[in-house]
C-alpha cells in the first residue's frame, strides 16, 4: 500500500546585509535544517525580498544548491506581518515589511503549494543573516 499523503513543500526564506558571504548562508541554512532534523534535499525552493535580487550570496547560494531562488515585493511580503513570529522595525524601515525570511518563506510555500503555509522553524538570526522555514501541504 503506498503512502497517500503528500510531502510537504518545504521553502526558506532569506534576509541578509549587503555583502553576505555564501558562507555565512550556507552555515546559518545547513545548522537550522540540522537542528530541525530536515535533509537538505526536502526542501524545494529559496525565497527573498526583491530588493536581494543582486545579492551575490543569495544568488551564490541559490546555485551551489541547485535551488530556484524567488524574490517577492514589500507590498507582497506584508500580507504576511500577522503570521511573523518577531516584527523589526529595522526591516521595516529598510524594506517595507517586518520580516524578509519568514515572510518570504510563507509566500513561496503557498505560491508553490497553492495552500496555506505555516512556519516550520521560526526567525533564525546569524551574524549578517536570517532565515526561516515555512511548509504547505
Amino acid at each position: 500500500m503506498t503512502d497517500t499523503r503528500t510531502v510537504p513543500t518545504l521553502v526558506v526564506g532569506l534576509g541578509c546585509q549587503r555583502g553576505c558571504p555564501v558562507s555565512t548562508l550556507r552555515a546559518l541554512l545547513d545548522q537550522a535544517l540540522q537542528a530541525h532534523k530536515i535533509e537538505l534535499h526536502q526542501i524545494k525552493a529559496l525565497a527573498s525580498i526583491d530588493l536581494k535580487r543582486n545579492e551575490p550570496g543569495l544568488i551564490e547560494l541559490a546555485e551551489q544548491l541547485g535551488l530556484q531562488m524567488m524574490y517577492f515585493s514589500s507590498e507582497q511580503l506584508a500580507g504576511y506581518q500577522t503570521q511573523l513570529s518577531h516584527h523589526s522595525d529595522i526591516a521595516f524601515e529598510r524594506t517595507g515589511c517586518y520580516g524578509v525570511a519568514e515572510s518570504a518563506a510563507l509566500a513561496l510555500a503557498e505560491q508553490l503549494a497553492q495552500a496555506p503555509a505555516k512556519l516550520l522553524i521560526l526567525r533564525q538570526k546569524y551574524a549578517q543573516a536570517t532565515l526561516a522555514l515555512a511548509g504547505a501541504a
